[in-house]
């Protein structure tokens, strides 16, 4: 009998292709229903751990694992979103395996109602406020409550419930007196003035927090002086918990609406389609299309017969449909979804849901590529496939591959990742910034990186690999040979794989080598060439990020490297500098009245 422990074939590779990030899991039996819904940080290594011996112990997990067919999961930002998805998948299936409340309560969320004409800012665990704006969940109360208290203190938001103006009171409470409100139930603040602060807290909510942050530090340095050190400590607190207030929710975002999202990727004749179901603001579900046979079809019309051939004939649709550009046949499209509102957002809310869905179908379309690697090679391994196809006289058990990422002649860095029998050996993995006539010229890049890692391979006495794959085409190719030859490696096997025809160069083949797209050698090929290109495009905008944080502030006059770190220190980041108006930069250390409209006029010149 077998193991109850130990998982079938078929999902044994299925588990091979997890994800290492954060996310939700779900457990299904052979019918498809959910057994177990779960999160976790590193989603490989905590659902594999279902199978270990570490859990033969546990009763009720031997009895779900006996009654495990299949996984699904879903990506997701970080932890705290996985929280809040499992949550909202555990509402919606009711899954066997998982505790179940029988109050079962959402998170709570802050609501603004809008749609008063004197709105009131209170806490709520349903969002069924008509017009209300909602901001939240909160899975950390104190948070909420430390950003219901900053509020009280710093707008003059009412706490009452009257229904204003046709409400009205003799006298003021004592939110008046003690200066929280401005006592709009006698009449004392008109509708337009409490209106405009409305807005504000709207601001604050949705994470523009520069004027607040503000207005914080102006009453830190003032308990300072004071000598109210206990109260500036809390006020330094508070600026640390602001930071922690702007990040916005992926998975659960503000809004009352629904929404199904498409997220699409793919690669060669394969794609994928993904279908996020958004319900009350909230993603509940994911669901997912292989398309084949689209090569050489363009993606409007791709996405076109996945909205005909499965979108189309589904239930409960949404009232929005996010896609991530507009299909082919769209007016037909929208004459067969009426009432449905076809959308391709650029930024905001929708465009963060379009954001996780794709990186979903991304995760998806490399997971079909792997299995279908392993199954179609179960026979034979990628590796020697790879040795075989490209004729090389040493099995190419070991490779690595160089990639060149620019980003308009700046910011150029080489990236080389190892892989190990056909698997990525991260430890092995380099980056480089290229230095000279590199940070301009292509080939000259590949030149330095060549020569650079196998003289220091040389160096350190390290084994060399046993293939070197290059991104690109035949010029890429003459450099980094010319370079290894200049090293003193004229048999270091090296070939480049071209990314539009994904096309082989040998050097001593004029011709590109086709495979077939099917074939093991260039799935493992395509695996490495998209590893370097993962890998250095980190590390170019990281290094973007770094000179531009820097360099704007530096290039203005008057600005060094002092005055900058305090800038960066009073607003936080470049962003919030050029929000910021020429009266709250005057109040930094140094800056002057005329030195801060320079800095603004210098930065808003900017393109």
């Amino acid at each position: 009998m077998t193991d109850p422990l130990t998982p079938s074939p078929v999902l044994n590779r299925k588990l091979d292709t997890l994800p290492d990030g954060p996310g939700v899991y779900l457990w299904k039996d052979a019918e498809g229903a959910v057994l177990y819904v779960g999160k976790a940080k590193r989603l490989r290594s905590r659902v594999r751990s279902y199978f270990l011996d570490e859990h033969a112990a546990s009763p009720k997990t031997r009895l779900l694992v006996r009654h495990i067919a299949d996984v699904e999961t879903i990506v997701v930002p970080d932890e705290v979103q996985s929280l809040l998805l499992e949550n909202n998948l555990i509402k919606n299936f009711q899954p066997r395996f998982n505790v179940r409340l029988k109050d079962d309560k959402s998170y709570p969320s802050i609501a603004v109602t809008v749609k008063e004409p004197f709105p009131r800012v209170l806490v709520t665990r349903r969002m069924d406020i008509p017009g209300a704006r909602y901001f939240g969940p909160y899975t950390d109360v104190t948070l909420m409550r430390r950003s219901l208290a900053l509020i009280r203190r710093m707008f003059t938001v009412r706490s009452c419930s009257d229904d204003l103006p046709r409400e009205r009171r003799e006298r003021p409470c004592l939110d008046y007196h003690i200066g929280r409100c401005r006592a709009p139930c006698v009449g004392w603040q008109g509708e337009d003035a409490y209106r405009a602060m409305v807005e504000e807290v709207l601001d604050f909510l949705g994470g523009r927090t520069v004027d607040v942050r503000t207005q914080v530090r102006d009453l830190m340095a003032d308990a300072s002086e004071r000598q109210d050190y206990e109260r500036a400590r809390e006020l330094r607190d508070t600026l640390k918990w602001l930071d922690r207030a702007e990040t916005p929710a992926a998975v659960e975002v503000t809004g009352t609406g629904d929404a199904d999202v498409i997220g699409y990727a793919r690669d060669g004749d394969d794609a994928v389609g993904v279908l996020m179901r958004i319900r009350d603001g909230r993603l509940i579900g994911r669901e997912h299309r292989v398309l084949e046979n689209v090569d050489e079809v363009a993606d409007a019309e791709v996405l076109g017969a996945l909205l005909v051939r499965y979108y189309l004939p589904t239930e409960g649709r949404a009232n929005r449909l996010v896609l991530p550009l507009p299909p082919a046949a769209q007016e037909e499209l929208e004459a067969l979804l009426p009432g449905v509102d076809l959308l391709v957002p650029r930024r905001g809310t929708a465009a963060r849901w379009l954001e996780l869905a794709d990186q979903n179908a991304r995760h998806l379309l490399e997971s079909l590529r792997i299995e279908s690697f392993e199954t179609d090679e179960r026979a034979e391994d990628p590796v020697y496939a790879l040795g075989r196809d490209l004729g090389l006289s040493v099995v190419p058990r070991s490779l690595i591959c160089i990639d060149i990422s620019t980003n308009q002649g700046r910011d150029t860095v080489g990236s080389l990742v190892w892989f190990e029998a056909g698997r990525p050996k991260k430890a092995e993995y380099r980056k480089f910034r290229i230095q000279g006539v590199g940070q301009q010229d292509d080939y000259a890049a590949i030149h330095e990186v060549v020569t650079r890692y196998l003289t220091r391979r040389r160096e350190e006495a390290k084994p060399l690999p046993d293939l070197v794959v290059i991104d690109g085409g035949k010029g890429q190719l003459g450099a980094a040979r010319e370079a290894a030859d200049a090293a003193g490696f004229p048999d270091m096997p090296i070939i480049s794989l071209a990314k539009r025809e994904e096309e082989v160069f040998l050097v001593a083949q004029g011709e590109g080598l086709r495979l077939p797209r099917r074939a093991p050698s260039l799935r493992l090929l395509q695996r490495a060439r998209d590893e370097a290109h993962r890998f250095g495009v980190a590390y170019s905008r990281k290094r973007r990020s770094q000179r531009t944080l820097t360099s704007e502030l530096l290039d203005i006059p008057g600005i060094g490297p002092l005055k900058r770190t305090r800038l960066l220190e009073r607003f936080g980041s470049l962003a919030a500098v050029k929000t910021a108006s020429a009266a709250e930069i005057a109040t930094v250390p140094g800056f002057s009245t005329t030195l801060a409209e320079r800095v603004l006029a210098t930065l808003g010149a900017r393109p």
